[in-house]
């Protein structure tokens, strides 16, 4: 076992995919967990470690007949819109995509992404269309701040943006938030309003119900990583028989911490080995 993990992180691993009849849910968030925080979004990759270790433990788990490794399952679990999420991860088949944090949902097969399709009502769309519109009149004359357009979404983007510019197009953003009766969600240089109410929290619950129907198994032991205040409404919602990890430094509910992508591919190759026949 890799000294990246520890005694403690490592024992609850060996829990997280004992062999008695449990499904097992491997779940990871993409920016800043599989891949580092870049300026450019599109620019986003997996590390070549994380790379290897998510087609690895794919590839084990879709030739497993029996055993734990025949109940296991992987997510992506993202605020990027579905599609981009696909388009930057490169998901092996079988996994499962969770996109807009938790407001789309699909898999991965050999011929591409099966996405669950998402539709506005007209109110939500009007809502929509007036949140984008105030978020744009927010980046005006704000170098570096920028938005990005989901299906149920806003995104206030200000990496790239000076102290003062922030500021000011965080604080339109929140303002417009309250005045449409939404909620701002705040992460690393982000502020994301939606129109329908998701968490990655939620999602992940209802993972664990789809797995457990789609490996017919009872119960399903679930892991999740992540790096950024989002991740926090997942980590709340798992408890005993789960594992958390957080990627990076900050305080978190989690219980346990890697420094980094390569931290997060010693836990998936930990996995792996433990699955493996």
């Amino acid at each position: 076992m890799s000294d990246t993990l520890g005694t403690t992180l490592g024992t609850a691993l060996e829990r997280l995919v004992a062999d008695d009849g449990a499904a097992v849910l491997v779940a990871l968030d993409f920016d800043g967990v599989l891949a580092p925080l870049v300026d450019d979004p599109t620019a986003s990759r997996m590390t070549p470690a994380t790379r290897a270790a998510v087609d690895g433990l794919a590839a084990l788990v879709r030739g497993a007949m029996h055993g734990t490794a025949g109940r296991a399952r992987l997510a992506f679990v993202s605020g990027r819109d579905l599609e981009d999420l696909a388009l930057r991860s490169l998901p092996p088949a079988g996994a499962y995509l969770v996109g807009s944090h938790g407001a789309q949902t699909g898999h991965a097969t050999a011929d591409g992404l099966d996405a669950v399709p998402l539709e506005l009502t007209p109110e939500q769309a009007d809502v929509l269309a007036a949140l984008t519109a105030a978020l744009d009149a927010a980046v005006v004359g704000r170098d570096g701040a920028w938005v990005q357009r989901k299906p149920s979404a806003a995104v206030l983007h200000t990496r790239q943006a000076g102290p003062d510019d922030t500021a000011a197009s965080v604080a339109a953003a929140d303002q417009a938030a309250a005045r449409l009766g939404l909620d701002a969600m705040h992460g690393k240089d982000v502020v994301e309003i939606a129109v329908l109410h998701t968490s990655k929290g939620e999602a992940l619950e209802r993972l664990r119900t789809v797995v457990a129907r789609d490996v017919d198994a009872s119960v399903t032991r679930v892991l999740y990583a992540g790096d950024d205040t989002t991740d926090e409404k997942a980590f709340a919602v798992l408890g005993a028989g789960d594992v958390t990890v957080k990627v990076g430094p900050g305080e978190t509910l989690a219980t346990h911490r890697v420094a980094d992508s390569d931290g997060v591919a010693a836990v998936l190759d930990r996995i792996a080995e433990l699955l493996a026949p």
